[in-house]
């Protein structure tokens, strides 16, 4: 079993930045691959970055490509979002996720675990 706790949500204005972090829990959590996701409001959940248990693959949603850096430290089982130039449209409930598959793919589906989720506010 795993458990993931994510911070570092707030508020911040457009153009400024901001880091989440989600921490987990549970045997061999390092081999885990990680992924952030958000949903908007009134928006469907969708895939923001990835990344495999060792950082050597990464992937990133089209819009967030450029602006978002996502990063994992396994000695403190931790996974990062770094945001900069935030835009209105980032506005979301931010969620990490965990797969035991070591695939690094854009579906929810494919996570077995997930974080309650952290809210981040861009202003205008």
């Amino acid at each position: 079993q795993v458990q993931l706790v994510e911070s570092g949500g707030g508020l911040v204005q457009a153009g400024g930045s901001l880091r989440l972090s989600c921490t987990g829990s549970g045997r061999d959590f390092s081999r885990y691959a990680l992924g952030w996701f958000r949903q908007g409001p009134g928006k469907e959940r969708e895939f923001v970055a990835s990344i495999t248990w060792n950082g050597r693959r990464i992937y990133y949603e089209d819009s967030v490509k450029g602006r978002f850096t996502i990063s994992r430290d396994n000695a403190k089982n931790t996974v990062y979002l770094q945001m900069n130039s935030a835009k209105p449209e980032d506005t979301a409930v931010y969620y990490c996720a965990a797969r035991s598959d070591g695939g690094v793919g854009s579906r929810s589906v494919e996570y077995d675990y997930w974080g309650q989720g952290t809210q981040v506010t861009v202003s205008s």
